[in-house]
């Protein structure tokens, strides 16, 4: 319908797209006018001339008569500047009702599509001196930016680009690149990233082509519980790090600092470490435990394993033998008071002779686990600091509770010489 009219304002000129024109016309049973007198003359259709499709963009719609609208679209990364849409106008000379638009690689702006593209100013031209140019990738949170570049050419050190992990100029620093040499893929870990460009007044080049695709940001597997030890970090998402630790008389395995990978799938960049029993070692503690090879689970290695324990010159070592639970043949512990087996030996202990406690004369004690049973057992051999002194006036072996022996034996040193303190570790 090219209109409907009533009253006694006169409609504007009416041209038809057709070789035929329908009038109706309708009165009802009430008051009656003039009615309306109107002339009529033939015209050619000719159609507006095809317009032009903008660089980095395409065109839909194929008639180009009176009337009849054309539509237009620029590539990802291109911003489209004048009319998306635009019609043939009515008229003695057929024109469009606005020039065709321009397809414009814009300098920054905001992103918020799960997947586009980013371009240089002026791509696939070359981009203009003294541009700092900003764009931030804005994603759902909970999502993180997977940025690969698919074209790159700057002037090496002097016009760069910039990407961070986060919105802001502080933000962490993925990567800062210049040349010729195209980046590898990033991955950020923020729903929120930064594109940065910028050249200076000299050589100008093609600049740059990038696209991104918002990815999910998964946790790694919770590393907990970690037998025997204790897990220390702040969270478990990408770039996110985990520090492991053992419990006295565990031995870590593995790496001690492991760190959330990026990628699709998440995991730890190396296989989750474990505390476990040494079968021997050096012990240069003050105080601990020596436990049974897998303790608290049986041992089942037939090998001998020894421990030396070393304290500084002038201390002793005091053991207590608080968990003994070998086989009653052919598995035994044998202690010597110095670090060979040639020293004076403190005791040869089984199963019978659990909470025995022994002192040395040396700094350093040498424990040595032989097992001979087919089943297994555990053990567990307690050192910590501890005072011991000889009391010449009542003959006897004293001692002093370690939470305050160091200041104590100082002070019975200097003030009673009749005492003499000796320093052990149990």
């Amino acid at each position: 319908m090219l209109g409907s009219f009533s009253g006694t304002t006169v409609p504007a000129l009416l041209n038809s797209t057709s070789n035929q024109l329908y009038l109706h016309f309708y009165s009802d049973i009430s008051v009656s006018a003039a009615g309306f007198h109107l002339e009529y003359k033939t015209v050619g259709l000719s159609s507006c001339p095809e317009p032009a499709v903008p660089s980095n963009g395409v065109k839909t719609g194929e008639r180009y008569l009176v009337n009849d609208v054309v539509s237009f679209q620029c590539e990802p990364g291109y911003a489209l500047q004048g009319h998306a849409h635009i019609s043939c106008m009515p008229g003695t000379v057929r024109r469009w009702n606005y020039p065709p638009p321009l397809c414009i690689a814009q300098c920054g702006g905001t992103v918020e599509e799960m997947e586009g593209v980013i371009l240089s100013p002026g791509f696939p031209g070359n981009y203009p001196s003294n541009m700092d140019c900003s764009w931030k990738i804005a994603l759902p949170v909970g999502f993180g930016a997977h940025i690969q570049f698919l074209n790159f050419s700057t002037e090496p050190n002097h016009d760069y680009i910039e990407i961070r992990n986060g919105p802001y100029e502080t933000s962490r620093m993925m990567g800062r690149f210049s040349g010729n040499e195209l980046p590898s893929s990033l991955l950020s870990t923020s729903h929120e990233t930064t594109v940065y460009f910028h050249s200076d007044h000299s050589q100008n080049r093609p600049g740059f082509k990038l696209e991104y695709q918002a990815y999910e940001l998964q946790e790694c597997p919770d590393p907990e519980p970690f037998a025997n030890g204790i897990v220390r970090g702040a969270g478990y998402n990408v770039g996110q790090s985990v520090t492991f630790e053992c419990l006295p008389g565990y031995q870590l395995t593995g790496h001690p600092v492991l760190t959330c990978q990026h990628g699709t799938n998440r995991n730890w960049d190396h296989p989750l470490p474990k505390c476990e029993v040494p079968c021997g070692g050096n012990i240069t503690s003050s105080n601990g435990t020596v436990y049974s090879p897998g303790f608290p689970s049986p041992y089942s290695s037939s090998q001998d394993c020894v421990w030396l324990i070393t304290v500084p010159i002038g201390h002793g070592v005091r053991l207590n033998l608080s968990l003994l639970q070998t086989e009653p043949s052919g598995d035994f512990i044998t202690i010597w008071d110095g670090p060979q087996q040639t020293a004076p030996r403190l005791g040869v202990f089984t199963r019978s002779m659990a909470k025995k406690t022994v002192h040395s004369s040396s700094n350093q004690v040498l424990l040595k686990f032989h097992r001979d049973a087919a089943t297994g057992g555990i053990f567990a051999i307690a050192f910590s600091d501890h005072c011991r002194y000889f009391n010449q006036k009542s003959g006897k072996l004293d001692f002093i509770p370690s939470s305050t022996w160091g200041q104590l034996c100082e002070t019975l040193h200097r003030s009673l010489p009749h005492l003499r303190p000796q320093f052990l570790h149990l």
